[in-house]
């Protein structure tokens, strides 16, 4: 019956998302595209997206993904694992706009805060009880959106706004995200701030953030796990 169930789930979860593909794709498939004047240099190598392959030479491979039925390890800071499913690892995704991932918390584990600048996010939970939510933007006065949810419960996060999953039962739980993009991209916020490389200069964190240096130079040399 739990086959049937996540077979179900699965299904309703890309079905829902290709409703969303014109929101995202076509569009920006990766952080920037610089442009090239000169189309001949050996440095043309990138395109928004991914390459064809011919459709003559296709095979069933191209759009099979196999394993995301097995547990994942959440031994980690975060108490979290995410399996993305996107065109790096599912090819046939390509120019479709549309991708998943499976996500894994141990009890009391979390998703951090994070965007995804190029997709809309629906999610399914199949096992476990989780606390999510979202931040609105600057100009809807970054409104906190908050939702305990159960198994079988669905939530969406709208593209590109802070969001987050925690697990606040006493056991592991699971949940699927359809996303609307073939590869959405992920920004930890905390990573992004105070992990970047090179690092920001930590007079512009301090004055963001209202802390004192010192604050800041703690925060600079955490090792800030990232589980996307």
């Amino acid at each position: 019956m739990k086959g049937v169930y996540f077979l179900i789930s699965t299904i309703a979860i890309l079905a829902s998302a290709t409703f969303l593909v014109s929101a995202s794709d076509p569009g920006p498939l990766q952080d920037f595209c610089v442009a090239l004047n000169d189309t001949k240099s050996a440095e043309a190598v990138f395109v928004n997206g991914k390459f064809c392959k011919d459709p003559k030479l296709a095979i069933a491979n191209d759009f099979f993904f196999s394993g995301l039925q097995n547990p994942r390890n959440t031994q980690n800071p975060l108490g979290s694992n995410v399996t993305a499913v996107n065109v790096d690892n599912l090819l046939g995704l390509n120019i479709l706009g549309i991708s998943l991932a499976r996500i894994d918390f141990a009890p009391n584990g979390l998703n951090p805060p994070h965007t995804h600048p190029r997709a809309t996010e629906i999610l399914v939970v199949l096992e476990g009880t989780l606390y999510v939510g979202f931040v609105t933007s600057n100009g809807d006065g970054n409104r906190l959106f908050t939702k305990v949810l159960n198994k079988g419960d669905v939530f969406v996060f709208p593209i590109g706004l802070i969001h987050f999953q925690l697990n606040v039962g006493h056991v592991n739980a699971v949940a699927f995200a359809g996303l609307s993009s073939q590869n959405p991209g992920v920004i930890t916020i905390a990573k992004a701030v105070f992990g970047s490389q090179p690092p920001i200069n930590p007079d512009v964190l301090a004055k963001a953030f209202q802390v004192d240096d010192n604050v800041v130079d703690d925060l600079q040399k955490q090792f800030w796990y990232d589980n996307n």
